[in-house]
């Protein structure tokens, strides 16, 4: 699409009941960030209320009509997802914008490749419109979705504010309140949802009716009339006289999440085992656990809305009544096919139906298998096939070769689950943003504790392949050569473990985690793949660095192979003001509880590297961080080293271990010992100041 162009949905898809918009970006230092936020107007062009504006704080709406559902590593950088659930939107709504904002001093010019994608219920594709001249704005509203009569369009604006995610949302009837101070007044309810903007009293004129344009289904829309849709930018004097005083009302529940301390247990001693509701210890057979393991997720997703939801929302899956069945017998051919589950939801007298195929421990998606129930799923008029299992599928390399039928009129689509984003999600609820009751949470809590069994066989991705040890031996002896198979192998196994380990440590903190991409505009996920077998080939290394929401930073990951050792590290950038001596004073300070073999590297602009040594031996000495010529400091680098596994599979002695338990030594010692001492404020009131 081009900029301002529109197109009716119905004219490309007929499943656009419920779509999936999502808002892209790449940076070149893989640093970038955007917050997505969705505002559901009126006729005056206006939000009806408070509760009309969805952004990090409020991302989703109690009919489940709007769902943010947060970011996802993509080939070239990150990408947010939004589900729409046209039908459930209440009529009074005549548009739904879709908007974006960055936050200390960032603007969207930074970014590259700025998109905006548009995909059916199926998950199909549907449209593109990619923004070339976003400039030096801090808050940018990418589409909108309109009534026309009682089809949906999508018009393509591209229009941006200077005055950042505050200025947007005023202009369109909500007041942000940008006063840091209120935050600490709501420390009380801290098991709540922050709160929602306060609706603005006064209105703006009715908008010009616009001329209809005709659907074209084609790449190439035509421009339509000037957008007297959107507002222009309000100027700042204009905000300072608009801004309220009254506070805004706190409107959601309170949400139930597992208990700071637990609770004493009244057991005699440790041999009393806990009565569980999801018992293990009889699976005997990988059959056994592959049937129990659906039906304990199926059930569970039936019961609590909130994860079944949270689950089945980026598939296209409405908001609706859900009910799960295992073990359902369905024609094919001469031999009735038994998925290993099917999933319905109703909404409104209409049925989506997935079917889920699931396997444990380290066995692999059988493609016959997956393709029969892809067949079956398209004569019965089903939406979807779900797969479940310990692998992590990536963009570009999928896990089993299905072939869809173009000819026929229904679409499947076919998507993947791994179980380590299945615990991911549970934890997520049950630690962190909570559930609607105690019961509930007690589910999500039986369930985490079935997947985490050793005898569960859903303990995610924990196998690095048969490539591994060919490879590394490889390396040893300098046997390997640039387009080995084996070496693109394990560079797929290390991003699967790599996003793995960022769900993990997500799960614990209750923060987004995601891997840092830094690959060039528009490049194939396959070419950079390659482009990392090579690299591995030719130095031994495998490198991967982490973003973790709330840091300054990026966690440094690598893997080298002919040394057998992991290092994790963090770049600290040099503060802007004050003496060298005083920075290194500082730090040492702040790494007060940080181990003592923590490697401390200055780092020297126009050098390959400063002065180092380990936090023992710099404690007493710190002006031995200083470079002896007087040369500018721009950081430090923290980095651990550790001795790597050796076996390709999740054994105490594993690789796969060794990277976690590295990852997630670094971060408890390190990384959290400079957030202690150096306390940060809350990220909404970081945004809402810095727009």
């Amino acid at each position: 699409m081009v900029k301002g162009s529109n197109i009716a949905l119905p004219t490309l898809s007929d499943s656009v009941g419920s779509v999936i918009v999502s808002l892209g970006w790449s940076s070149p230092t893989g640093e970038g960030d955007a917050d997505v936020s969705v505002l559901l107007l009126g006729g005056q062009g206006k939000v009806r209320s408070d509760a009309d504006f969805y952004f990090y704080n409020n991302a989703v709406a109690a009919d489940g009509s709007v769902q943010l559902l947060g970011k996802a590593p993509t080939g070239e950088g990150s990408e947010d997802r939004i589900v729409f659930d046209l039908t459930a939107i209440p009529p009074e709504v005549e548009r739904v914008v879709v908007a974006a904002s960055r936050y200390e001093g960032a603007r969207f010019g930074e970014l590259d490749d700025l998109r905006v994608t548009l995909a059916d219920g199926t998950g199909d594709g549907l449209l593109r419109f990619a923004i070339d001249d976003a400039g030096s704005v801090s808050a940018f509203i990418f589409g909108e979705l309109y009534r026309r009569g009682e089809e949906w369009k999508f018009r393509a604006v591209g229009q941006g504010y200077d005055n950042g995610l505050a200025g947007l949302a005023t202009d369109f009837g909500v007041d942000i309140d940008d006063d840091a101070s209120g935050e600490a007044e709501q420390s009380d309810d801290e098991a709540e949802d922050v709160a929602r903007p306060a609706a603005v009293t006064e209105e703006q004129p009715p908008r010009s009716a616009e001329p209809e344009c005709a659907p074209v289904a084609t790449a190439e829309q035509v421009p339509s009339a000037p957008l007297e849709a959107v507002p222009a930018p309000r100027r700042p004097e204009e905000d300072a006289q608009s801004k309220k005083t009254a506070a805004r009302p706190r409107t959601a529940k309170k949400k139930v999440t597992l208990p700071k301390v637990v609770k004493k247990s009244l057991a005699e001693n440790d041999s009393w085992k806990e009565a569980r509701l999801f018992p293990v210890s009889a699976l005997k057979s990988d059959r056994d656990r592959e049937t129990r393991a659906t039906s304990v997720l199926l059930s569970v997703m039936a019961q609590v809305p909130e994860f079944g939801r949270r689950l089945t929302a980026a598939f296209g899956a409405p908001a609706g009544r859900m009910e799960t069945f295992t073990e359902v017998s369905l024609p094919h051919g001469d031999t009735p096919r038994r998925p290993d589950g099917v999933i319905r939801v109703e909404r409104a007298g209409k049925l989506w139906t997935a079917l889920v195929e699931t396997k444990t421990n380290g066995n692999a998606l059988k493609p016959e298998q997956v393709q029969a129930y892809a067949d079956i799923a398209a004569r019965r008029g089903y939406e979807a096939v779900i797969t479940l299992s310990n692998d992590v599928a990536l963009e570009g390399s999928p896990l089993v070769d299905v072939k869809i039928d173009g000819r026929r009129k229904h679409k499947v689509a076919l998507w993947h689950l791994s179980w380590a984003e299945v615990a991911h999600q549970a934890q997520m609820l049950l630690r962190h943003e909570g559930v609607g009751n105690a019961a509930h949470a007690w589910l999500l809590q039986e369930l985490l504790h079935y997947l985490q069994h050793e005898n569960s066989g859903c303990h995610g991705f924990q196998n690095m392949g048969a490539a591994w040890v060919p490879v590394r031996r490889g390396i040893d002896d300098e046997t390997l050569c640039q387009g080995d198979p084996r070496l693109l192998e394990v560079v797929e196994s290390w991003e699967r473990l790599i996003r793995q380990v960022c769900l993990g440590l997500g799960g614990e903190l209750g923060h987004k985690v995601l891997p840092v991409q830094r690959a060039k505009r528009g490049a194939d996920p396959g070419a950079r793949r390659a482009d990392m077998a090579d690299r591995l080939c030719a130095d031994g290394r495998l490198h991967a660095e982490l973003r973790i929401e709330g840091t300054p930073g990026v966690l440094a990951i690598t893997a080298d192979l002919r040394t057998g050792k992991l290092r994790t590290s963090f770049d600290i950038p040099a503060p802007e003001q004050g003496y060298p001596l005083t920075w290194s004073k500082r730090l040492i300070r702040r790494l007060a509880e940080a181990p003592a073999d923590l490697h401390v590297e200055t780092l020297v602009e126009g050098e390959a590297g400063g002065p180092r040594g380990t936090l023992e031996r710099l404690r007493p000495e710190p002006a031995d961080m200083l470079p002896k010529n007087g040369a500018q400091i721009t950081g430090f680098r923290l980095s651990l080293f550790k001795g790597m596994g050796n076996s390709r599979g999740k054994t105490e002695s594993g690789f796969i271990r060794s990277v976690d338990d590295a990852v997630q030594r670094f971060h408890a010692s390190v990384v959290t010992s400079l957030d202690r001492s150096a306390p940060r404020s809350t990220p909404s009131a970081e945004r809402a100041a810095a727009t």
